[in-house]
């Protein structure tokens, strides 16, 4: 089975073909970054209109890297949400046709569930049940996942989520959008132990999260400083991100335990993070567990995920979407 999947919630359009036999067959990515940096932030009407002009030329393309004509396509998979309501119209509208066209099913994606079951791109798929830390721009959470379609929220972040908290912290320091990454890469050169910035939340129970305290601890610490340098830069970046990757590991950590599981599957922009990654599998290690998370490629939005998902949804029994538009800008993960 082959299925073309969409993906459009938000500044990346992505279009990707995954065979049930070979595997990711063909994947292409058109990312706005430079267009939205002028404004630092994402601007939805451009982001729309941007996904109007890029996904019949995507389309083609893979079409064409994977040999695959219309006859050969058994299904299109697409973001129904959550997101930008204008961008998953967008998408929505063109998977739709394209489906119709061809006659074969469209199938709805939840875009969290993409991401959730992306680590299964990789060489090493993690096999059910098992814990998932949903971590980017718009998301925090933590999951009990006992099949596809089977997630049971365990926690999530009261505010601000972790990449939207290293995106603002990398604001306020003036770094460039997106700030997430430059944040990452600046803290490389930094002492982390020189600011003591607050693990929120870690003197309760349950595995919930917070990151708005720690992020005015930031802008505590940089307003402190008469003259900022680089250096004081790099040592702020160090000292947050150390703050975030402690907190999320220690959460993760207890979601487990809670849990009874040592199966670990970490997905979402921020799991691209190096530090992140390194202090996880030291933390699995110690467990005997096993850390699963997705090719960098793959971490932020991507068609791939949307195709897999998609053809996944179909093998639980997922049916056909009408003709009519319905997309989802919030859409729970546990709904879908």
């Amino acid at each position: 089975m082959r299925v073309l999947g969409i993906e459009s919630s938000c500044d990346e359009t992505g279009v990707a073909i995954f065979d049930s036999e070979q595997g990711l067959m063909a994947d292409a990515l058109f990312s706005q970054i430079d267009m939205h940096a002028l404004y630092g932030g994402v601007v939805p009407e451009l982001a729309s209109r941007d996904h109007v002009k890029r996904l019949r030329p995507l389309v083609d393309q893979v079409m064409a890297e994977s040999g695959c004509t219309p006859a050969d396509i058994d299904a299109v998979a697409f973001t129904q949400g959550p997101g930008l309501i204008g961008a998953l119209m967008t998408g929505a509208c063109f998977a739709r046709a394209l489906a119709y066209g061809w006659n074969v099913p469209a199938i709805a994606v939840n875009h969290m569930e993409g991401h959730l079951l992306a680590p299964m791109l990789a060489p090493e798929k993690p096999e059910f049940p098992f814990v998932a830390l949903l971590v980017s721009g718009g998301h925090t959470q933590l999951y009990s996942v006992e099949g596809v379609g089977q997630y049971e929220l365990l926690g999530e972040t009261l505010d601000d989520a972790a990449g939207e908290a290293f995106d603002k912290t990398a604001k306020l320091l003036g770094l460039p959008y997106p700030g997430g990454p430059h944040l990452a890469k600046l803290a490389e050169q930094g002492d982390a132990t020189r600011f003591k910035f607050p693990r929120p939340m870690m003197d309760r129970p349950g595995v919930d999260f917070s990151f708005s305290g720690l992020k005015t601890a930031v802008r505590t610490a940089a307003n402190q400083i008469e003259q900022i340098t680089e250096q004081d830069k790099a040592d702020i970046c160090a000292s947050f991100q150390e703050a975030m990757v402690d907190t999320l590991t220690r959460k993760c950590k207890r979601a487990l335990k809670e849990a009874g599981m040592k199966r670990l599957v970490v997905s979402g922009g921020v799991s691209a993070n190096i530090a992140l990654r390194s202090r996880l599998q030291k933390t699995m290690a110690g467990m005997q567990g096993e850390l699963y998370c997705p090719p960098l490629s793959y971490c932020t939005d991507n068609g791939a995920m949307i195709a897999l998902a998609g053809w996944h949804r179909m093998q639980a029994g997922a049916q056909s979407q009408a003709l009519g538009l319905v997309v989802k800008p919030r859409w729970p993960l546990k709904e879908a």
